[in-house]
């Protein structure tokens, strides 16, 4: 619900922001009288969320003086990295006192004598009691006569309301010079916000997100604090007039009434009851239509390739009486989009036909063979149980189950084949399910043991490929080489780098294996880590020396490439050619590398890309429709791999070892200590 704009209440200021080439925002205002733009910002802060008062004499923002490194959106070395805001406000007319102006803290004394001044000020309050309630006797005579004239007759009443006019809102001054002298901060803690919406006057508004939940704050000007009014939405949206707050979490709707505490209503918006009558083949025509149009304004080349644009959308728009099925339409805008002939073009969602309901399993994390008429532990995937994402159920304490060792029932049911032995789990993911195993198939030493299954072993059969991988090399070289996966180049990368580059970086050379790469951001990150020059030891007084930089492996590198590998999963290899790490081993890498920034949702929630973001050189466009070769060219034989082989990481240490002959590292020895 949040904008990054904001009109003055006089409508003749647009409040915005815009982004620099260094991707910081700053705050701008154009004024409507005069066609012309003004900075409220120096750019040296990250500003957004620009929103004018009510009365015109401010304008508030969330600004950030660390946001560089996340701003640069599309740099996997920013993963980890957190921006933190201020709220800030601008005083906007020059002589306009702070709205947070430090109040006197100093009381009278109790035998201060009256002047004439206290004098006259305790004559003003009395007189502005006089007024108060003389003013609330007129009040009430009002709403009486109100209530009277809706009783005797609405139809005056509506005939007297169309009469009245709005008064039309104060001016807009904005003060340009020193205007940055006028920016002041609240007194609100640095942190992740957003949201930023003013109520009545001297009420602000805004999400805090922190511990993974976001709550709505309000920060009154008056009393100087900021309280929480609702601990957990996932947004919200100010009334005009002030008085309510419509809010969202997951995926349910409140209206509230804005009070010093806000009271959830127990009745939530029934909007699954809202129905829209459609004609489907209308629909289909327009967003056939949409989807043309959006490759047509936002696709990287204007020229489509060479294409005659038009005469494609008349093409398969021939094909449009012949739609039966929402999916008719999203094959048919996938054959119009294939004729540019780029990787990232696709589309799909929508009014679809909703699937069949499915009833979830329940996995125990190991391999089963048939044994004895039994079903038999062939294999126990280990994980890491301290870790939600790779938690085991058989290593679990008190769970202990051992490959080789029989799994004779659940929940006390006999499981002997044919019997599919995942039936009996059905609906068990997370749930607890007691098993019977033992060493026996006749079920002599039998236990019953309370097991936990998981949704999904990807996670655990992932773990275990790299680190059967990780001893592989670490067996094959004696210690001396590194390996490390990286199974993207997005967060789950940037994660897995950490946690298997920095433990092995005192090693002499790596292996990189981006097999399988699913893409994401430009992986700068992984490449800046393996470009690190030697720069110096240092020696303590005891233990080895040190090394600046301490997480840089120095020796030989490999990098193992398939043809799954792409997009951001392309762009790896070619900047580890493109720096002359070292060698690349495996097959050619998939060649996606026009990239997808965001485009207009279709009219039924569908989606289509139009592939806007293009790589080029100053060889010219690169990798897109090519991929990136590899320099040693192993196939990945089926064989093989079924026999336990993985013949390109074979390759790939062969490589490795006999660069660590050609080269051997460097390891000079201390000097002698100098003599003053």
């Amino acid at each position: 619900m949040s904008e990054r704009y904001g009109w003055s209440p006089d409508s003749r200021w647009l409040a915005y922001t815009l982004v620099s080439r260094a991707q910081i925002e700053s705050v701008h205002v154009y004024s409507i009288d005069d066609a012309k733009s003004f900075a409220i910002t120096d750019g040296l802060s990250d500003v957004s969320e620009p929103v004018f008062d009510k009365n015109g004499k401010h304008l508030y923002f969330f600004a950030s003086t660390n946001a560089g490194p996340v701003r640069d959106w599309f740099s996997q070395a920013g993963a980890d990295m957190r921006a933190t805001r201020a709220i800030y406000v601008a005083v906007l007319k020059k002589g306009l006192e702070s709205p947070l102006a430090k109040e006197s803290d100093e009381e009278e004394g109790p035998d201060a004598e009256p002047d004439e001044s206290d004098e006259s000020d305790e004559k003003d309050e009395k007189d502005k009691e006089d007024e108060e309630d003389k003013k609330g006797e007129k009040d009430e005579k009002k709403r009486r006569a109100t209530d009277e004239e809706n009783e005797e007759a609405g139809s005056a009443k509506d005939k007297k309301d169309s009469s009245v006019k709005a008064e039309p809102p104060e001016p807009v001054v904005i003060d340009f010079e020193n205007l940055s002298q006028r920016i002041v901060a609240l007194p609100v803690p640095e942190g992740d916000y957003g949201n930023l919406q003013v109520g009545e006057e001297g009420q602000l508004f805004f999400l805090r997100t922190a511990d993974s939940k976001t709550a709505l704050q309000r920060f009154d000007f008056e009393e100087r604090e900021t309280d929480t009014l609702l601990p957990e939405v996932n947004d919200y949206d100010i009334s005009f007039d002030s008085k309510k707050v419509l809010y969202r979490l997951d995926e349910e709707w409140r209206i509230a009434e804005l009070a010093d505490e806000v009271e959830p209503p127990d009745e939530t918006l029934a909007v699954d009851r809202i129905q829209v009558k459609i004609d489907p083949p209308a629909e289909w025509r327009q967003m056939f239509d949409e989807a043309w149009r959006i490759n047509r304004d936002y696709f990287y080349d204007p020229g489509m390739h060479g294409l005659d644009w038009p005469a494609m959308q008349k093409k398969y728009a021939a094909f449009l009486p012949h739609l039966a099925h929402r999916t008719d339409l999203a094959r048919l805008i996938q054959w119009l989009c294939s004729e540019v002939s780029v990787g990232h073009s696709y589309g799909g969602g929508g009014d679809v036909r909703r699937k069949p309901a499915t009833v979830p399993g329940g996995l125990l994390g190991a391999d089963f063979e048939v044994a004895n008429g039994r079903y038999r532990f062939q294999k126990v995937y280990g994980g890491l149980n301290w870790n939600p994402e790779l938690r085991s159920p058989l290593t679990e304490p008190g769970v202990d189950v051992e490959a080789g060792e029989y799994l004779l029932a659940v929940r006390g049911q006999d499981l002997q084949p044919p019997t599919n032995l995942h039936s009996l789990f059905e609906n068990t993911a997370d749930q607890i399910v007691e098993i019977t195993v033992g060493p026996s198939p006749d079920g002599k030493g039998a236990r019953t043991v309370k097991v936990v299954p998981v949704e999904s072993e990807a996670a655990l059969r992932n773990r275990d490929w790299v680190e059967s991988n990780l001893r592989k090399v670490t067996e094959a070289t004696d210690g001396r080489v590194a390996y490390v996966y990286v199974p993207n180049t997005a967060n789950l990368g940037h994660e897995y780098f950490k946690r298997y580059f920095f433990p092995q970086a005192g090693r002499d050379a790596i292996i990189v294996d981006e097999r399988f790469n699913g893409g994401g951001q430009v992986a700068d990150y992984y490449i800046d880590i393996l470009r690190r020059p030697f720069v110096s030891y240092w020696a303590t007084r005891y233990g080895a020396d040190i090394t600046t930089p301490a997480g840089a492996v120095l020796g030989p590198k490999v990098m193992i490439i398939d043809e799954t590998a792409g997009s951001g999963g392309d762009l790896l290899p070619w900047m580890f050619r493109k720096f002359e790490l070292g060698a690349l081993v495996g097959k050619r890498t998939w060649g996606g590398l026009v990239g997808i920034l965001g485009f207009p949702v279709l009219m039924d929630g569908g989606s289509v890309t139009a592939p806007n973001l293009a790589i080029w050189t100053e060889e010219g466009w690169v990798v897109e429709n090519e991929g990136v070769a590899p320099d040693v060219d192993v196939e990945q034989t089926p064989a093989a791999v079924v026999a336990g082989r993985d013949p390109q990481l074979e390759r790939a240490i062969e490589i490795v070892m006999d660069e660590l002959k050609k080269n051997p590292p460097k390891r000079p020895s201390r000097p002698a200590y100098p003599k003053r």
